[in-house]
C-alpha cells in the first residue's frame, strides 16, 4: 500500500464525498475514484457504502482509517524529525514537550539530572496547552513527552511511570468551602461562583461553558486567586502556590500516573539517556 492511497483514502472518508475530496487534493474526481475501487480489490474489501450523496465507511473502512492515519503520522514525523536533524547541522539535541505549567518540579530535577551525564546532548522544551503533547510527540515535532494518565492517549507510545499522585481541588483561600477536609469531583466541578476552566481543543476552538477560556495553569491559577474560577490538579501542584489559595483533597478522582513517553522505534541517543535518567529518579 502507497502512501499515495492512504492519502486519498483518508480525503474521501473525511469528506464524505469524492468530488470534496477530489477538490481537496487539486485532482479530478475519475482518476481518484479509480485509486479507491483500485485499493479496494487490493484489500479483498469495500472500504465504502456509495450512495447518490456521498460515501460512508465500512467496518473495514473504519479500520483502515484508523490504522491509516496512524500510518500517514508515522510518515510525516520521520520526515519532520530527519528535517531537523539536517537543519541542527551536527548539534545534537532532543525535544521534550510538557504541558506549561504542570509536573514542573519534576522536571527540573529531570533535566539537572540528565545534564549532569557525560553523554548528555541539549534538551530543548516545548510548554503547551493541555492535550498538545501526544500529538507533537506523534507527528515528529517531539522525541520525548511529560504525559499524564488517564488525561493524555499513551497509545503507541513506550512510557516509563515517574509518578502517581492523588488530585485535589484548588479554590480561593477564603471562599467557604475552603475549609472542607473532602469534596468528591461532581462538587468540586460544579461550584456555582466558580466554574471550571475551558482548556483548547487540538484546533484552537474552545469548548461551550461558563468557566474562563486558559491556556497554562500559571493563567488559571491567577484566575483562581482572584475568585473567576477553580480547578481540579494532580496533588503536586501544592509545591507552586502561593498566598490566596486553598487545597481540598478530593475523595473520588482517579489518581494522576505521570509518565515520560516516546515513540518505540526511536533510535536516538538523546532519547535513551533522558529515558535511563528518569527512570533512576
Amino acid at each position: 500500500m502507497e502512501t499515495r492511497e492512504l492519502r486519498y483514502f483518508v480525503a474521501v472518508a473525511e469528506e464524505s464525498h469524492v468530488g470534496r475530496a477530489a477538490t481537496r487534493l487539486g485532482m479530478a474526481q475519475p482518476p481518484l475514484s479509480r485509486a479507491i475501487a483500485q485499493l479496494e480489490r487490493r484489500l479483498g474489501a469495500d472500504l465504502f457504502v456509495r450512495t447518490p450523496r456521498g460515501v460512508t465507511l465500512t467496518s473495514a473502512g473504519e479500520t483502515l482509517l484508523r490504522e491509516g492515519r496512524a500510518a500517514l503520522a508515522a510518515v510525516e514525523a520521520a520526515e519532520r524529525r530527519t528535517r531537523r536533524t539536517v537543519e541542527a547541522a551536527g548539534r545534537a539535541s532532543v525535544v521534550l514537550t510538557a504541558k506549561a505549567g504542570a509536573s514542573s518540579e519534576l522536571m527540573a530535577k529531570l533535566l539537572d539530572a540528565y545534564a549532569a551525564e557525560p553523554d548528555s546532548v541539549d534538551v530543548d522544551v516545548v510548554l503547551s496547552a493541555p492535550g498538545h503533547q501526544a500529538p507533537m510527540l506523534r507527528d515528529g515535532r517531539a522525541d520525548v513527552a511529560i504525559l499524564h494518565r488517564p488525561f493524555d492517549d499513551l497509545s503507541g507510545f513506550d512510557v516509563d511511570t515517574l509518578l502517581v499522585e492523588e488530585q485535589v481541588l484548588i479554590l480561593p483561600a477564603g471562599h467557604p468551602l475552603s475549609t472542607l477536609t473532602s469534596m468528591t469531583v461532581a462538587e468540586a466541578t460544579s461550584i456555582p461562583d466558580l466554574p471550571t476552566p475551558r482548556w483548547p481543543h487540538l484546533d484552537g476552538t474552545y469548548p461551550a461553558g461558563p468557566g474562563p477560556e486558559l491556556r497554562d495553569l500559571t493563567q488559571v491559577l491567577q484566575l483562581v486567586r482572584l475568585g473567576r474560577t477553580a480547578i481540579v490538579l494532580p496533588e503536586s501542584a501544592r509545591a507552586n502556590l502561593r498566598d490566596g489559595l486553598a487545597v481540598v483533597p478530593l475523595s473520588d478522582a482517579p489518581r494522576v500516573t505521570t509518565v515520560i513517553a516516546w515513540p518505540p522505534h526511536s533510535t536516538s541517543p538523546g532519547v535513551a539517556g533522558l529515558v535511563r535518567t528518569a527512570a533512576r529518579l
